[in-house]
Parts: structure tokens; C-alpha cells; sequence
């Protein structure tokens, strides 16, 4: 549908955007019709506005099922709400690995939460990002697309401008961004294979994830790159993203990933204490996000970004090739195959 909007009919800038409603969205509900006037929102933050009362008609609140008949003049404010950016910045350091206009790239480390949240309201990425970029308040979750649990490490992507925050946020529904995981499973995994499980809240534990039969659809792909003793290296991917996506499903298959506290097991009684005093010193999930490709976009062009693995994952890595006997350059560290992985979306266009 073309809109007979123009660019200069309003300002990213201004508090209020002074719209006119085009006659081929005559019969159409307000809701429905501002969610194609301004698809840089999505539809349900744009009715929560409505409600609100930040929305007005020719001059008068409406509500969402106000039907237009075109020609009509919308006036929206568009301030971010007061949850968005009531967050304090906070002096945190970032590992950054690239930055421009549009996006950055960061490599976060174990033990920083993404976002504030129950029992995390201080000390996130979010935090961090609004003290390095003060413009992001102006974004919706400073730009936050995607996240990776507090104790997962490795690659994520933020959002300079709220043009590019949909765009990652379409490139993360259509699959397009690639995310390969590192994780150290227990077991001998003897072949790559893929879960098709759902996921959703555990039934008895609520602040754990399970596959149960009324969870979200959920495929994990899952890659050997080495075996040890009762372990093996595996690469992940995701076709979704649901919370704990990768841990609930290699658990699920009796291979939890090695010290996870949530969903791991006890190493087994002949594990040497070398492989168990490495285990102790990781104390979080072996899982780490290696590599993030997307396609840029302001440029249109496909980017790729590799992050090392951290020296804590590194050090039991390497203490599980002792233990049978391999150096570190026993293993081959290649790129093999597209991967995308364990993230969960939180601000989705609906």
C-alpha cells in the first residue's frame, strides 16, 4: 500500500507527529491504520499509546477501534515511555568490537545481565549502553534487540536508531542473522543432530524453562567438534529463539551443558580432579557466542564479526584435551556451516 504520507509531514525530532490519514485506508481502525502510517513502531506499542491517550483524531483521543474514513488529521507523541528510559547510566565498562552510526557490536562478558529486571534493576548492558551512548535513551531498550543469558558470553548487536532496531528485529524473525554458539556438552555425542521440542515454563519450577507439550515451537541444530572424556565440543544454532532455547534442549537430550547450574548434573565419578577443579573455576554454563553475521542495515551489505572464546571457557577446553591426551593446536577452529543461536527476542513488531 503506498501512504500519501511525506517525510517533511513530520520529524523524528519533534514531540509530536502531525499526521493525514490516506484515503486508501478509509474503513480501517485506528490501531491498524497508524501500525502502516508508522511502521518504525509496532502495533502494540502503538495501541498501548492510543490507549494512553497519546493519540488524537482531529484534535480528540480516539480509541483503537475508532474506524477512519481518510483525510482525517492524527497527531501521535511519540516521546519514549517513562519505563524505557527511567534506567540510570551507569560507568560500566564495554567490550566493543565494532561501532558505527547504525549499529554496535558488542562481546559481553559472564555474569552481566542485558537487561534490568526482577532482582537486576542496576549493573546491565542496558545500563552500560545508555552511559557509552547517551542517544540510545531514545531508543526503545536503548537499542537492545536480542539477549544472551547473564552467564552466556559472546557476540551481540544493538541498534543506534530506531530505523536499524527494526530492521535487526525483521532480520532476527526472518532468520537472516547467524549466530554460531560454542558450548561444552555432557556426554559422548556420537552425531550431529537437531531437537524439534517445544519449550515453555517449567510446570513445578517457574523460573525454569522445560520442553512441555504447550511450549513455542523450538529447533536447536546441534554440531560435534570434539569428543573427550564424558564431554564433547559442539557448535549450536537455533531456528528460534525461546529463553534458555539451548540449554533446555541439549538437557532434554541427556547432554546438559557442562556446569550449568540450572539445567547441568554432577560430573561423573571417575572425572579426573583436574577436569573437576576446571569445572568449579567456570561456574556458569559453557556457552559462548562466537560468531554474529547480519546484513548491515544502512549499507545492505553482509557483516561478520567473530569473538574469542573467553579464558575461563578456554581453560576447561583445554583441561578436557589434556585429560585425553590432546594439545591445543590438536583442534581445527574453522568455520563450518551458517548458524544462528540461544537469544531471545524481546522487542518484537507485531
Amino acid at each position: 500500500m503506498q501512504s500519501d504520507i511525506e517525510l517533511d509531514d513530520y520529524n523524528d525530532f519533534a514531540d509530536i507527529r502531525v499526521l493525514s490519514v490516506p484515503a486508501d485506508l478509509a474503513g480501517t481502525r485506528l490501531d491498524a491504520a497508524l501500525a502502516k502510517i508508522l511502521p518504525d513502531f509496532s502495533r502494540s506499542r502503538l495501541t498501548t499509546w492510543i490507549k494512553d491517550g497519546r493519540v488524537w483524531v482531529d484534535d480528540a483521543t480516539a480509541l483503537p477501534k475508532t474506524k477512519l474514513w481518510g483525510g482525517e488529521t492524527l497527531k501521535v507523541d511519540v516521546q519514549p515511555d517513562p519505563n524505557e528510559v527511567a534506567f540510570e547510566a551507569e560507568d560500566i565498562e564495554l567490550d566493543v568490537l565494532y561501532e558505527d552510526a547504525t549499529i554496535i557490536i558488542i562481546n559481553k562478558p559472564a555474569g552481566l545481565v542485558v537487561h534490568p529486571g526482577s532482582g537486576n534493576w542496576s549493573g546491565t548492558l542496558l545500563n552500560a549502553l545508555l552511559f557509552h551512548y547517551p542517544e540510545l535513551r531514545q531508543i526503545p531498550r536503548a537499542g537492545i534487540v536480542h539477549r544472551l543469558d547473564k552467564e552466556t558470553s559472546g557476540l551481540m548487536v544493538v541498534a543506534r536508531t530506531l530505523q536499524a532496531q527494526v530492521h535487526l528485529v525483521n532480520q532476527l524473525q526472518e532468520r537472516s542473522v547467524k549466530r554460531h554458539y560454542i558450548a561444552v556438552a555432557n556426554g559422548l555425542i556420537h552425531a550431529d543432530g537437531t531437537v524439534d521440542a517445544p519449550i515453555g515454563r517449567h510446570p513445578k519450577d517457574r523460573v525454569k524453562m522445560a520442553v512441555v507439550r504447550s511450549g513455542k515451537p523450538s529447533i536447536t541444530h546441534y554440531h560435534v567438534l570434539e569428543r573427550f572424556n564424558a564431554y564433547t565440543m559442539i557448535e549450536c544454532r537455533l531456528e528460534t529463539g525461546r529463553t534458555h532455547q539451548i540449554r533446555v534442549h541439549m538437557a532434554h537430550i541427556k547432554h546438559p551443558l557442562a556446569a550449568d547450574p540450572v539445567y547441568g548434573v554432577a560430573p561423573k565419578m571417575d572425572t579426573s580432579s583436574e577436569v573437576r577443579m576446571a569445572l568449579d573455576e567456570l561456574n556458569r554454563q559453557a556457552l559462548h557466542a562466537r560468531k554474529l553475521s547480519l546484513v548491515h542495515p544502512e549499507s545492505g551489505k553482509t557483516m561478520t564479526w567473530k569473538a574469542a572464546i573467553p579464558f575461563d571457557l578456554e581453560q576447561l577446553i583445554g583441561t578436557l584435551r589434556a585429560d585425553v591426551g590432546l594439545s591445543q593446536d590438536d583442534f581445527n577452529d574453522e568455520d563450518e556451516g551458517e548458524d544462528e543461536h540461544d537469544c531471545e527476542l524481546i522487542y518484537v513488531r507485531e
